[in-house]
């Protein structure tokens, strides 16, 4: 009875054996992708069986690397796909980036004409006004000056009046 049970586990394995072999060939045929999951499932077989079996396992990795299908005289590989499937994603990470960075600058300039258009903002000839400035507090210094030195001129013209004043009442 063992002897049967056996022969019983061995021709169900054989079966199983034949489904993948023939599944695997079916994908291939079809150039369709080729993966462990997809291969059980379609072949009716739990995953570890193909791990379990070393020389299907092989198969199945020897007909994941052969060229799928033949695009414009090139072979395209699940190799390849992965590679430009990287590169792509890169390129759209350094997009979203630059995109980040203008979206920001052109933020910045839009505030900075909404500030200047509602007059809240600094005029834009501040540089001129800032020289302006200047020259008029150099003006009132200077004003400053000329009328600090009237009023001494004013104060020894009425020192001199007094004395004179005083002179002739004397006199």
């Amino acid at each position: 009875m063992s002897n049967a049970m056996i022969n019983g586990r061995r021709a169900d394995s054989a079966r199983r054996r034949q489904r993948v072999i023939k599944t695997l060939n079916t994908t291939v045929a079809a150039g369709e992708e080729i993966s462990i999951s997809a291969l059980a499932r379609q072949a009716g077989v739990d995953r570890s069986f193909l791990y379990r079996h070393a020389d299907l396992l092989a198969q199945i990795h020897a007909a994941q690397a052969q060229p799928a299908k033949t695009v414009g005289g090139s072979s395209v590989t699940m190799t390849s796909l992965q590679a430009d499937l990287v590169n792509a994603q890169d390129r759209a990470n350094r997009q979203a980036s630059r995109v980040r960075q203008l979206e920001k600058k052109l933020s910045e300039l839009m505030g900075d004409h909404a500030w200047r258009e509602s007059g809240l903002g600094a005029p834009d000839d501040i540089d001129q006004l800032k020289r302006r400035i200047t020259e008029l507090e150099q003006e009132v210094v200077d004003l400053k000056d000329v009328l600090t030195e009237r009023d001494q001129e004013l104060d020894a013209a009425r020192g001199a009046n007094r004395d004179l004043i005083s002179q002739l009442n004397r006199s």
